[in-house]
């Protein structure tokens, strides 16, 4: 029943640009803290944005993609957003849509409630 759909993913040049979306259905999405996890070929899952689920949208992100990501949220539509700038060879992975209750399940333990089923992003010449 519950389901988080990434889009927006594929290929692009580095300094290049790309924005995800992701749609929810199954929860009640504004009650939620909404991130973004990647994970790349062989390597663990690493923790890159999430935004609060209260009203002043609070944002937290890996520093590695600080200043050149942006993640956002539209509680009407039910959807969150990445968007990636400034890309680099090192941003290559899948990247997962995931929610939570507690945002620090996101951002710290990588251990979200629900998680969707990914989308590709590869930056390379």
């Amino acid at each position: 029943q519950v389901q988080l759909v990434e889009s927006g993913g594929g290929l692009v040049q580095p300094g290049g640009s790309l924005r995800l979306s992701c749609a929810a259905s199954g929860f009640t999405f504004s009650s939620y803290a909404m991130g973004w996890i990647r994970q790349a070929p062989g390597k663990e899952r690493e923790f890159v944005a999430v935004v609060s689920r209260n009203s002043g949208y609070s944002q937290l992100y890996a520093e590695s993609v600080k200043g050149r990501f942006t993640i956002s949220r539209d509680n009407s539509e039910n959807t969150v957003f990445l968007q990636m700038n400034s890309l680099k060879p090192e941003d290559t992975a899948v990247y997962y849509c995931t929610a939570d209750l507690v945002l620090h399940n996101i951002a710290e333990p990588l251990t979200p409630r629900y998680w969707g089923q990914g989308t590709q992003v590869t930056v390379a010449s």
